[in-house]
């Protein structure tokens, strides 16, 4: 019988937890009661949905034995089981997320106390933190062969064919010696009273009864299906915590109990950030699917929109089938309701989140902003109406987050339209020297860090009637007469330096000319057509031919500024000097504009010019 060994990652994250002092111990038997729990969940399911098979839910059970005289602990249940290659595949490989987030994690949970382990796919594993031993004797429901399993930890595990009577699997912990410098511990676990109250602890709610010396210790009772009397939020709350591994508090707690044409309950929870993996493909989203107090699926993303992918729960109907199937889902018309009806909800709680706690809607905005902006911009807009309040935008003015309706409430008389600016960053957008003019009539900037921001706000298009401006666009709606005036008469007059520093760029530039923004920058760099330079930004990081769409750019030149009557002197009597200044401006232009001058050898060759 050969001892086989664990993949080296898996080997390094099993000593992590053998030798880990900072999680809490006594979370392994939560881990492999909701193991037990699983594998019930799974033989009820194929019963319920295969012919063939007939099985009475009343006899579904995990129990519990204790042998003090060994040291012993054994969790055993009659679910599905395991068959040879089950236990090479879930046993013989640890960690699904790997072994370098796992370290981080618990390392960071050395001076957070964070409970980690339930979050990494490692909770079988959480064993080994209070046994030197685990036996694992399984047998696949509708298999003649039952196997067993044998580690003793990092050295590695054996596999071997073994009897078992009945299907299921049965873990048995030989539980490490108590230390000598502190007493009991390890001991503890092999007390049924602390057992009972880990139990009522942590897996209360567990649907199937857990039995120690003859007695359900759970209540069974699903939480979702309690009502407030029985289950508080608090409750609620700790049921979060236990079930997603989450040492935070989730923001909102969203219960329903609906009766109608479709019935149905649901405990939905938005977390306070985003859990490890949110921004992997590891991340799977949806609340889990129940009909009538039997699992359908561990994540049904139909039942919210993309944007609402942070939210987690449970939702349970009788009115589903069974059978249905992932394809079949998209045309339920039950579940559309249900998924109507939660999006509704989900929304009301964010609004009143926002409207009664601006604290933790600003915690929430952190961790999942992003979520509800490209919500936004999927689908051509479809679900702006939807989210378009929930959006929050750095006020250039009062140096906070705001509201679009904050921002019109503020407006002041005569002021016409919503004027907003994006960058690389908010710090960035608040720089740029197009702003002048916006500001020097009294009105709020909303300022934009992130490339997808010019998109967002051209798709929305509107508020209140309002047109939302950038402060790009060629008519800004400001009061700028004699500015205007000014700034033609100058155009005129430089009508052929003008046509001359576009083609002295050679095709970087689709026109030259005097602007109407600029107060005390020399020059900025804006666009025309429908393609903005945020936009070219954004496409430039998505891949395929998207990185080919580029703005229509234009380079405008303040006629006021010293640095444009230099220009103007060096292109009478210098055209060499006045081509070093122009290839200068257009640099300063794009570095402004949060782009990088594609030449920067050429760039530190003028600067230097300037210096010598």
């Amino acid at each position: 019988m050969a001892k086989r060994q664990f993949k080296t990652e898996s080997k390094k994250i099993l000593d992590l937890m053998i030798n880990s002092i900072y999680t809490h111990k006594e979370i392994f038997l939560r881990e492999l009661i909701s193991n037990a729990s699983d594998a019930i969940d799974k033989l009820c399911y194929k019963s319920l949905t295969e012919e063939g098979i007939s099985l009475d839910r009343s006899d579904f059970a995990i129990t519990l034995e204790l042998n003090k005289d060994a040291r012993t602990l054994t969790i055993r249940d009659n679910g599905i089981g395991m068959s040879k290659e089950d236990l090479e595949n879930n046993l013989g490989v640890i960690a699904r997320s790997g072994s370098g987030a796992f370290e981080a994690a618990m390392d960071k949970s050395k001076d957070e106390s964070l409970d980690i382990i339930g979050q990494f796919g490692v909770g079988f594993y959480s064993a080994f933190m209070v046994a030197d031993k685990v036996t694992v004797l399984t047998k696949l429901y509708g298999s003649e062969e039952a196997f067993r399993w044998v580690s003793t930890g990092t050295d590695g595990y054996t596999i071997t064919e073994a009897e078992k009577d009945s299907y299921g699997t049965e873990i048995t912990l030989h539980l490490k010696a108590d230390p000598e410098e502190e007493g009991g511990e390890y001991s503890d676990y092999l007390e049924s009273w602390k057992l009972k109250s880990l139990i009522k602890k942590y897996s209360d709610y567990i649907r199937w009864p857990i039995k120690l010396d003859n007695e359900t210790v759970n209540s069974q009772i699903p939480i979702w299906q309690r009502t407030r009397q029985e289950a508080t939020d608090e409750d609620c709350i700790r049921y979060y915590k236990d079930k997603y591994h989450d040492d935070k508090d989730p923001l909102a707690v969203i219960r329903v109990n609906a009766e109608g044409a479709v019935s149905y309950r649901a405990l939905l929870f938005i977390p306070a950030s985003a859990p490890y993996n949110y921004y992997t493909v590891a991340y799977t989203p949806g609340p889990e699917l129940y009909s009538s107090g039997v699992m359908i699926m561990e994540h049904c993303k139909e039942l919210l929109p993309e944007c609402f992918r942070f939210v987690v729960g449970v939702v349970d109907s009788p009115d589903l089938s069974l059978n249905i199937s992932r394809e079949l889902l998209q045309h339920d018309r039950q579940l559309k309701i249900i998924a109507n009806n939660l999006e509704k909800r989900v929304k009301t709680e964010l609004k009143k989140l926002l409207d009664n706690d601006r604290e933790k809607y600003e915690q929430f905005y952190v961790a999942f902003g992003s979520d509800i902006r490209f919500g936004i911009l999927r689908d051509y807009g479809l679900k702006k109406d939807l989210l378009a309040d929930l959006l929050l935008f750095y006020s250039d003015k009062n140096d906070k987050n705001i509201t679009l309706n904050e921002y019109a409430e503020a407006m002041p008389e005569g002021q016409k339209n919503l004027y907003y600016a994006c960058g690389d960053t908010v710090d960035a957008a608040a720089a740029l020297p197009q702003l002048e003019p916006i500001r020097d009539c009294g009105y709020d900037i909303l300022l934009l860090g992130d490339s997808s921001g010019d998109m967002l706000m051209r798709m929305l298009d509107r508020w209140q009637d309002k047109p939302i401006k950038s402060a790009n666009d060629d008519d800004l709606g400001l009061d700028g007469g004699e500015r205007h005036e000014a700034a033609e008469k100058a155009q005129e007059e430089s009508r052929k330096l003008l046509d001359w520093i576009k083609e002295h760029l050679d095709g970087k530039i689709e026109e030259a000319k005097i602007s109407e923004r600029l107060t005390s920058a020399p020059v900025c760099l804006t666009a025309k057509g429908p393609v903005s330079l945020e936009m070219e930004k954004y496409f430039s990081n998505v891949p395929g031919e998207a990185q080919n769409i580029h703005a229509q750019r234009v380079l405008e030149l303040n006629a006021q500024h010293p640095v444009f009557a230099a220009l103007k002197a060096a292109y009478g009597e210098d055209k060499e000097k006045a081509g070093r200044y122009v290839e200068l401006l257009y640099s300063m232009a794009e570095l402004l504009a949060g782009f990088m001058p594609q030449d920067a050898a050429r760039l530190t060759e003028l600067v230097s010019g300037l210096m010598a």
